[in-house]
């Protein structure tokens, strides 16, 4: 009885302190919430989270110190993802190569997504860099489509039957929703125990000369593609070169349709959608003419990894699996999830079935080649 008399003493006698860790421990709450409420947006740039920011932090989406920063993520997002393929990819390999891209740029993602917040007390368009530039160059839909298309039609050529086929499409399918969904998770978990060790109100924005610094140096990046595209070995142009100079461009315009259109319906990023499904599309008519010979000729090495650099750097950049990934945690409902994940699927194969199914029953297309690059 006398306890409970003491702690209704200290309750009166602290009523301000009772209020203010309850409303700790609402914010607490609220802020994973709000974690997860904000992967829908997670292309736009962030604003401070821990205390109001005031106009020196805060950046229009369009800032050339936003816009900039996204051209060297970009090109490293490439080449990462062109690297990872490369390493994975060797005889009897035991896990498609697209796995390893699409699991590494979702965990990366997840583990940023948690710091959006203090990235945005501290230097906003690094974390955009980040998440829209590298993670979402990195990772690819477009990809991921035409390699589950390539296992429907056994582009590879071989020896197995069509309920094979199927199963290898359907394995490419159901694992790379799970990896990248899975990666993202862990990369968010890692995350959650960092974010409460940053210093948030110490964090500083930097000097204006390193920011203007950083944005010219990001410029001069994508400047320097070019004489690293025409002074390299031609065999370099298809493989990683060509990617470079449309890197970029993807990752722009995969930014811009996020910021128009991703506000429009709270159950379906029209945004990003947009991006994948016209990446898709561009990829598939990129790998026809590609397998085309004009008048009975392969395609000239030139124009072979002009293709490529646009199937790899454009359409790759273009389009994302770590944002759609976020969304898909993002949406509200299972029904949402679900509707998402399965218009996005079956569109992507459909334009892959239209711009394929036409050539392969022509004859006009092989398979199996690839046009030259040197």
């Amino acid at each position: 009885m006398t306890n409970s008399k003491d702690e209704e003493l200290r309750t009166l006698q602290h009523p301000v302190q009772a209020d203010v860790e309850s409303v700790r421990s609402q914010q607490d709450f609220d802020g994973d919430h709000r974690s997860e409420e904000s992967i829908a947006s997670i292309d736009c740039v962030p604003g401070g989270q821990s205390q109001p920011l005031p106009p020196s932090k805060t950046y229009h989406p369009f800032s050339p110190h936003v816009l900039a920063l996204l051209i060297p993520f970009s090109i490293f997002g490439t080449l990462a993802r062109l690297g990872l393929q490369a390493l994975a990819t060797y005889d009897d390999q035991s896990v498609f190569p697209l796995a390893y891209v699409q699991s590494t740029g979702c965990f990366v993602m997840g583990f940023f997504l948690r710091l959006k917040g203090p990235m945005g007390d501290f230097y906003a368009p690094l974390y955009t860099a980040i998440t829209t530039g590298f993670c979402g160059s990195l990772t690819t839909f477009s990809g991921w489509q035409l390699d589950v298309f390539n296992s429907w039609i056994n582009a590879g050529g071989g020896d197995r039957g069509g309920f094979q086929d199927f199963i290898d499409g359907l394995t490419k399918t159901v694992f790379t929703l799970s990896l990248s969904l899975g990666s993202m998770s862990f990369g968010s978990y890692l995350s959650k125990f960092i974010e409460p060790t940053i210093p948030r109100p110490k964090l500083s924005q930097p000097p204006r000369t390193a920011r203007i610094s950083l944005t010219i140096l990001s410029i001069l990046a994508y400047i320097a593609t070019l004489p690293i595209y025409f002074r390299l070995p031609p065999s370099f142009r298809g493989q990683a070169t060509a990617a470079l100079l449309f890197a970029f461009p993807g990752t722009l315009t995969r930014y811009f349709l996020s910021i128009y259109f991703n506000p429009f319906l709270a159950s379906l990023p029209l945004g990003t959608f947009m991006a994948n499904m016209i990446g898709t599309g561009l990829l598939a008519v990129f790998h026809v003419l590609q397998n085309m010979g004009v008048n009975a000729s392969p395609v000239s090495p030139g124009a072979c990894s002009i293709l490529q650099g646009l199937g790899d750097g454009y359409c790759g950049c273009l389009t994302t699996i770590s944002t759609f990934a976020a969304e898909i945690r993002a949406l509200r409902t299972p029904f949402e999830k679900v509707r998402y994940v399965l218009i996005s699927w079956v569109v992507g194969q459909l334009l892959m079935l239209l711009v394929f199914g036409p050539a392969l029953l022509s004859g006009r297309i092989q398979r199996d080649r690839l046009c030259a690059f040197e």
